[in-house]
């Protein structure tokens, strides 16, 4: 299925973008010598930034401005084999290039797919969605563990996969106070916090300075960030941003008796802006998602074009299938017209790729909302649901 998707994808990139592959550079053979040598750039990303201006070493400060967990942190990125490094104070020391590493999220782990070295990852906390032929052949073997999930980790098979590193994300679930504790080398990864697509996938830039791979995470994301605007440039010729006519677009659906949207500020919200469309909550400040009750969703989507929905779904989801979930649903203008866009995260490897592969994402929305800018491209992870 995976090798499916990026064989679409490349029909789309050349056919369509007149660029040379859809596949990224793979990792190569960069040295740990390099560090501090190579000029690293952050276009996108807000969450954390890298200084190389001091011979031998590099400054990672990653930020994390969620509410309550609100918190920098400094790392001074050394070379594994140069000991003779003054590192500036306040900051953590890092020996890089890194070889063992536990994933806490699927955006973690798909940083070290695009940079073809799933081998890295020596622990992760699920496989519940993992399609990853790789990955899951290296858990089969005993390479990779599960360390159960977060809140809730064995911390005797965490000590066992013996890490270089633990990629966290702060804002989640948790459990960490038992690692640090122990000792264990933790990071955070906050690149689930960046409401732009590209920022998010900028975040690969991390990986790559970590474990030594930065020209390949730079070529990587430098073709990903070609194809992601070139599409969009393409969308906003045809459809201007004050365009009244852009077709008009909700998202989410009820969860334990409210309505769980997209906020406004999100990574979604970026997608369908760049695809084109108006999202009703666009005023809307939040980065994360937003609840809402029934009435409020209604009032703002009853009339709406487009309807986007994801889940797990056990079999094949329909229309009947979502009416029978709540007979309101049937109100909406996009049930009534069929155009609830829809992605099965256990039919397709979404939490795997999309982070590090936006400009497939832009493409499944721009397919579907303005099918006669990309006529012959097949939808990655959403479709129009028949």
């Amino acid at each position: 299925m995976q090798k499916n998707i990026y064989r679409r994808a490349g029909v789309y990139l050349v056919g369509f973008l007149a660029l040379m592959s859809c596949t990224r550079p793979k990792a190569g053979t960069s040295q740990a010598g390099d560090v501090g040598f190579q000029s690293i750039q952050v276009k996108y990303a807000r969450n954390f930034s890298v200084e190389d201006s001091i011979p031998g070493l590099r400054l990672l400060t990653i930020t994390n401005g969620g509410n309550q967990y609100a918190a920098t942190y400094r790392y001074a990125l050394v070379s594994a084999t140069d000991n003779g490094v003054k590192v500036p104070d306040g900051y953590e020391v890092v020996k890089v290039p890194m070889s063992r590493f536990i994933c806490m999220t699927s955006l973690q782990l798909s940083n070290f797919i695009a940079l073809n070295i799933p081998d890295r990852v020596v622990g992760i906390t699920s496989t519940r969605h993992l399609f990853n032929e790789a990955l899951n052949r290296q858990i089969d073997e005993g390479h990779t563990v599960k360390i159960g999930i977060e809140g809730e980790f064995d911390n005797e098979l965490v000590l066992l996969a013996n890490p270089d590193l633990i990629l966290i994300s702060p804002s989640k679930r948790g459990g960490y106070d038992v690692l640090r504790e122990s000792g264990m080398p933790i990071m955070p990864h906050m690149g689930y916090q960046e409401p732009e697509p590209l920022g998010q996938a900028e975040w690969v830039k991390v990986i790559g300075l970590l474990t030594g791979r930065e020209r390949e995470a730079t070529a990587y994301f430098d073709s990903l960030e070609a194809s992601y605007n070139q599409l969009r440039e393409k969308v906003s010729a045809q459809c201007p941003d004050k365009n009244e006519d852009r077709p008009t677009i909700f998202s989410g659906d009820m969860k334990g008796g409210a309505w769980y949207a997209t906020g406004g500020r999100s990574f979604l919200a970026s997608i369908f802006r760049d695809a084109g469309a108006r999202y009703v909550l666009e005023d809307n400040q939040d980065v994360g998602g937003v609840n809402m009750d029934f009435e409020a969703i209604y009032s703002k989507a009853a009339n709406v074009d487009y309807w986007r929905i994801s889940n797990s779904f056990n079999g094949t989801f329909t229309y009947d299938v979502l009416a029978g979930q709540d007979s309101r649903f049937c109100d909406f203008k996009a049930y009534r017209q069929r155009h609830v866009i829809y992605s099965n995260m256990a039919q397709t490897p979404f939490y795997e790729s999309f982070p590090v592969h936006p400009d497939l994402l832009l493409a499944d929305f721009v397919k579907i909302l303005h099918p006669r800018l990309l006529p012959e491209y097949t939808p990655t992870y959403y479709k129009l649901l028949e």
